[in-house]
């Protein structure tokens, strides 16, 4: 394990350009039922939207022959600008029709010929990727983003949520682009879900990056176990206010305004026409994170690994039902990112001093030359 530690310096930089008409805009609506995800035809062809434009591509693919097609699943417009042209890739899912929604984004620089998937937080769809993005794209790397089922602009089908089936999504996604290897980079519960996909399709791994991912606790040991039906009466009292008490005390050490748009982009949900639906799937999900640890699992990965570790992270899944005293011993990331990169094989830590959560947003030019060295160094 290599350890490095990064000072501090000027002001944070927020990674997003979600205040410029995020909210201003509206995307396509929703596809017409699709294909099952065996279907040769199953990746959707790109929009004709330019990249600083909204927008998602059609299917026009009917259902598979003898399927119910079933539009319950199909996402609701959430006005959000991802900047580039928005995708759809079908799947079928315990019966039920439903989209992938991912970007596919282009280099602008000469082709490397490496391919970087970037997977979100649970709080967040692939708008907040923007800026890593264009630095990516500009290294030459090719970028794709998925909205894992039941987030962002894909669907929210009521099903079983877990690690394995979102990173066989992602798998199925990624075959029908072509691309058979790829570095995976996850932030928050995507972390989590980068590391399943690595420990399930080691070949299919060039690197791993994890950003602040949660799930390096075992909450199970010290969060008390709620219901689905408890914590989807928690989901549907979810207000922007909420969400923003929350990110104050848990992800961002210091506050700053351009943080609300964060907040706007994460309350959108609530305003969503499903929003009871989507709160369920929210509930499910959090269900996932708490039963379906990977911490365990750590020390078998085998792919080259960076670790960056918000040293001011609070994050805690359930925080809201524990005591002070617990609270205070647990969602330590300034102890955690050690003990995680001690768990994985050669794995190097990237520490960041006064950061929190999200480092991306919260310190972007730090994070990209750590980013951008550690995928160059391995082309």
């Amino acid at each position: 394990m290599t350890t490095m530690a990064l000072s501090p310096k000027g002001v944070l930089t927020m990674a997003l350009t979600l205040a410029s008409a995020a909210w201003l805009t509206a995307c396509a609506a929703s596809p017409a039922p699709t294909p099952a995800l065996s279907s040769a035809s199953a990746s959707s062809s790109s929009s004709s939207s330019s990249p600083s434009s909204p927008g998602a591509t059609r299917s026009d693919a009917s259902p598979r022959a003898g399927v119910a097609s079933v539009n319950a699943a199909e996402p609701a417009d959430d006005g959000i600008d991802y900047g580039f042209p928005v995708k759809r890739f079908p799947l079928e899912l315990e019966g039920q029709q439903v989209t992938m929604a991912y970007l596919d984004v282009p280099p602008t620089a000469a082709p490397n010929g490496k391919s970087v998937v970037l997977l979100h937080g649970k709080n967040f769809g692939g708008y907040y990727f923007r800026r890593v993005i264009e630095s990516l794209r500009e290294g030459g790397y090719r970028v794709i983003v998925p909205d894992q089922i039941g987030f962002g602009k894909s669907s929210r089908p009521v099903i079983a949520y877990s690690f394995h089936g979102l990173a066989n999504n992602t798998k199925l996604l990624l075959e029908s682009l072509g691309i058979s290897r790829a570095a995976m980079f996850g932030h928050s519960m995507g972390g989590m879900l980068a590391i399943r996909y690595a420990l399930s399709y080691p070949e299919r791994v060039s690197e791993l990056i994890l950003e602040d991912p949660i799930g390096l606790e075992d909450y199970r040991t010290f969060v008390p176990y709620t219901t689905v039906d408890q914590k989807l009466k928690a989901e549907l009292a979810t207000t922007a206010d909420s969400i923003r008490k929350y990110f104050q005390t848990s992800y961002f050490p210091q506050w700053k305004p351009d943080y609300d748009a964060l907040v706007d982009a994460v309350s959108a949900y609530t305003k969503r026409p499903d929003f009871s639906q989507s709160a369920k799937v929210a509930a499910l999900t959090t269900e996932m994170i708490y039963m379906q640890p990977v911490q365990y699992e750590l020390d078998r990965i085998r792919v080259p690994t960076l670790l960056f570790v918000g040293t001011a992270d609070r994050t805690i899944v359930g925080k809201a039902l524990l005591k002070p005293d617990v609270i205070a011993e647990h969602g330590r990331y300034d102890r955690l990112g050690k003990e995680t990169a001690r768990k994985i094989p050669g794995s190097k830590l990237v520490e960041l001093p006064g950061i929190g959560h999200i480092p991306h947003i919260e310190d972007f030019d730090r994070f990209n030359t750590e980013l951008r060295a550690f995928l160059a160094a391995r082309r």
